[in-house]
């Protein structure tokens, strides 16, 4: 995996997971059937994580997204341009 986000930006992750993690498990243990408590904090411990490796997927499909929509405009200017003369 090579990594896809910057140093600032996992800092970043890892503090935003850390605090969604703990602010999550702390309600959990008030009210351990609430699903949601355990569902946020396994989406602050996927931030963790993706702050540690500095591996994104969802930022990994958005910037090939990016990439092919470019590459399309760009080959739809290139006909354009053939179709001009």
């Amino acid at each position: 995996m090579k990594p896809n986000i910057s140093l600032v930006n996992a800092l970043i992750r890892i503090a935003c997971g850390l605090t969604v993690i703990s602010w999550s498990t702390a309600r959990l243990s008030r009210r351990p059937h609430h699903s949601s408590y355990l569902f946020m904090t396994m989406m602050g411990a996927l931030k963790v994580a993706e702050g540690i490796t500095r591996f994104c997927p969802l930022t990994l499909l958005m910037q090939n997204y990016i990439d092919d929509d470019l590459d399309s405009q760009d080959k739809k200017k290139e006909l354009t341009m053939l179709n001009q003369y």
